[in-house]
């Protein structure tokens, strides 16, 4: 079972060098241990804080990157709510990622039929793996307490088989989704939230201390053999009471 870290940050701007810092030193170990790196993303306000500092560091080399994306939303790659489409303009078009490293939905199909061919794609990806094993996963947590797109009281929680679900009543929009099951998200060797903000202190404080806790999404992100890691500015933690480590942007995880 995943021991836990909450690791808080004085602002958001200390905390996105020390991320930046966690997925290249992940890449270091995964491609000198398995040749490659498999990262999975998400999207929201990480889009521009990591693709910021991704690009701020000089010996940047992502030609051995597997890049998925832990959920998207069912729109063209040119639509303002495309996760890869923002990922696409702000960072894979001015790295040296391969095109086939980058793993994309194919938003023409039905949203059944886009799961299952998302499906396939990661099996080929991994083919050793009944899940799929990420090196690290990226995740953000919404005012609900969901994380990807499974959200509190959906019955997508309780999927225990399928790698890649679709779901056409988020009550977040866009409505049409597809999105990585909790036994693909627990399978990952390292998951790393960020959260910041107050509007996220409260259902941070439920998700990480509360007797409901397992009721949110995200409380439910325990990895099974992997690192946990809670990356939270001092207005998202303004209401723990859990004892947490303080760091600063020259920090390492």
């Amino acid at each position: 079972m995943a021991t836990r870290r909450v690791v808080v940050f004085p602002s958001s701007a200390e905390l996105g060098p020390v991320l930046a810092h966690l997925v290249m030193s992940r890449a270091e170990r995964a491609i000198s241990s398995r040749g490659r790196f498999t990262l999975g993303l998400s999207g929201g306000s990480l889009v521009s804080m990591l693709s910021k500092e991704l690009l701020a560091l000089s010996d940047l080399d992502c030609s051995k990157w597997v890049v998925g994306f832990c959920d998207e939303r069912l729109v063209s790659f040119d639509h303002p709510e495309s996760t890869y489409g923002l990922y696409k303009s702000q960072l894979f078009s001015k790295i040296n990622i391969p095109d086939g490293g980058i793993l994309t939905i194919n938003s023409s199909l039905p949203v059944d039929e886009c799961a299952e061919d998302y499906t396939r794609k990661l099996k080929e990806a991994f083919p050793d793996d009944d899940f799929p094993v990420f090196d690290l996963l990226l995740l953000g947590m919404g005012p609900d307490g969901h994380t990807c797109s499974l959200f509190p009281g959906h019955p997508l929680l309780e999927e225990e088989k399928k790698i890649v679900a679709p779901i056409s009543d988020s009550p977040k929009p866009p409505p049409q989704r597809v999105t990585m099951t909790l036994p693909v998200v627990n399978s990952a060797r390292c998951v790393a939230f960020v959260s910041t903000g107050g509007s996220k202190a409260t259902v941070l404080k439920e998700v990480l201390e509360g007797r409901e806790g397992p009721a949110f999404p995200a409380a439910r992100v325990v990895p099974t053999n992997g690192e946990l890691f809670w990356l939270v500015d001092d207005p998202a933690a303004a209401s723990l009471t859990i004892q947490v480590e303080r760091m600063g942007s020259g920090a390492k995880l």
